[in-house]
């Protein structure tokens, strides 16, 4: 036999090393969660219909189960089907769940940089901030409460002027709530015919249409490509970036203006804590924008587009409005508004927001996380910074919990003796270190919004009522209500 010479037994046993190395490094952190084989580049694109992401999911989970791995095009990503798993993941485990994954869209739009997208201590300071500054706001002359009333009523009496005629209430709504948001972030509500107002508006719903396009559905998968291709994705990023000139503008103003013996609202808050720890990464101006721009984005278009979609299930089944109308006469009248402490004796109407919610499941694969270190689940192993999707959907929809989950019934959330029932499968905010910041206040909105309107108006459809289709427009991000319009009958 030929000798080999040295430098080749040398190659020879380093590799081995190499091998027996990797080995047992893949020995001791274990198998990582099993899925469908990916194609190079494209990942599982063909296994993954980015209009109906969920149905996609269910077939993968039937497979592999309720922990298993997807690649957006080259980007592995792990996904948690199901109540127990989401909860072993986000509550029990939930330090290391706490990571935000960026998806290529996220990252092009919000630039890891604000409450919504920022990892590590930069998220931890901010989110602790805005959950301080929001839950003790007591700097404006209304507390938030007062403001949501003041809104409704100004919303009302908008409708009001409709006379009756049928109308798309998805502007009206967009206004109200909207007017929440601004009053608490910058001080202030818009008049409903203000110019620049009625720009922002139009920007809003300018992005969920651009939202809903195959071409921004497909952008997670292949950024690269798409970047260089016109169509609804880069219109929805250029008017991202003009909420950001007209948010940026605002703080301007208000840096002129800044008296930090007299803070008036949420950015001059940030302000004051941006002079007050001068030389803090985590507090710029930068910063502030984006984080606004998360509190106003996120704060507007959950919140009004569930008032929108509740109105229209609410013309589906009148029989459901009809007993709110007579909760609402017989708990707040008509001679005041209606406030948070009556919520508590009004069982039928928390159970219609609470299964209008549950029946929307508005985000249904949920905001993407990430685990901030090596993880072992359910004996598998995930990487640290991998993206992980703990699916909301399932947990919505879940046939044990809530009997025919795919029909409309308030009876989920109702005991056998009309008293309200909880559920700890109601998740559309999320849970654990991640919940949405503005939970509280997008709930008093839903609550106040909805019972004040009701407490004034009838709903009246302008179809027959077997002709409504409550069926959500259904996109990789959202589920939104078809469009339709209502007439406002005075009570």
């Amino acid at each position: 036999m030929e000798f080999l010479g040295w430098p080749t037994i040398l190659l020879l046993v380093c590799i081995s090393c190499l091998l027996i190395a990797a080995w047992r490094n893949t020995s001791q952190r274990g198998k990582e969660p099993p899925g469908p084989t990916p194609i190079p580049i494209i990942g599982n694109a063909f296994q993954l219909n980015p209009r109906d992401l969920m149905e996609s999911f269910k077939e993968i989970s039937k497979k592999y189960g309720p922990i298993f791995t997807i690649h957006l095009g080259p980007k592995k990503a792990v996904v948690l089907y199901g109540y127990d798993i989401v909860k072993e993941a986000l509550i029990d485990n939930g330090e290391a769940f706490s990571g935000r994954g960026n998806l290529p869209l996220f990252e092009k739009v919000f630039k890891g940089t604000g409450i919504v997208t920022s990892n590590g201590e930069t998220w931890r300071q901010l989110r602790r901030f805005a959950l301080t500054t929001l839950r003790d706001y007591g700097m404006g002359k209304k507390g938030i409460e007062e403001r949501i009333q003041e809104e409704a009523h100004f919303l009302v009496e908008r409708i009001r002027n409709t006379h009756e005629k049928p109308f798309n209430p998805v502007t009206f709504l967009m206004h109200g709530v909207s007017n929440i948001i601004c009053s608490v972030v910058f001080g202030d509500r818009f008049e409903y015919e203000d110019k620049k107002f009625l720009d922002l508006i139009e920007m809003l719903e300018e992005n969920e249409k651009h939202q809903n396009s195959i071409q921004t559905q497909l952008y997670n998968f292949f950024p690269t490509i798409l970047d260089y291709l016109p169509g609804p994705h880069i219109k929805l990023i250029k008017s991202v970036d003009k909420v950001d000139a007209f948010i940026s503008e605002i703080i301007r103003a208000h840096q002129e203006s800044f008296d930090p013996s007299c803070p008036r609202d949420f950015i001059d808050a940030f302000i004051n804590k941006m002079q007050q720890e001068k030389g803090n990464s985590h507090f710029t101006v930068e910063s502030l924008t984006r984080t606004t721009i998360d509190l106003f984005l996120a704060g507007t278009g959950t919140t009004s587009t569930t008032l929108r979609y509740a109105f229209l299930i609410l013309l589906k089944h009148p029989e459901v409005e009809e007993k709110i109308h007579k909760e609402i006469d017989r708990v707040v009248g008509r001679d005041r508004s209606p406030c948070m402490a009556d919520r508590s004796q009004m069982p039928y109407t928390d159970a219609v927001i609470h299964e209008i919610q549950r029946f929307i499941d508005f985000i249904p694969v949920n905001l993407p996380r990430a685990v901030t270190k090596d993880t072992i689940l359910r004996g598998y192993f995930i990487p640290k910074d991998t993206m992980v999707f703990p699916l909301l959907s399932p947990i919505l929809q879940d046939h044990k919990e809530f009997p025919n989950p795919e029909k409309f019934d308030p009876g989920h959330f109702l005991n056998a003796n009309g008293t309200f029932r909880k559920s700890n499968y109601f998740l559309p905010f999320s849970t654990g270190k991640r919940i949405c910041a503005g939970e509280g206040l997008a709930r008093m909105e839903i609550f106040l919004f909805l019972t004040t309107i009701l407490q004034n108006f009838t709903l009246k459809p302008v179809v027959d009522r077997k002709d409504i289709d409550i069926s959500p427009i259904v996109t990789s991000v959202s589920n939104i209500p078809p469009p339709y319009e209502v007439s406002f009958i005075p009570r």
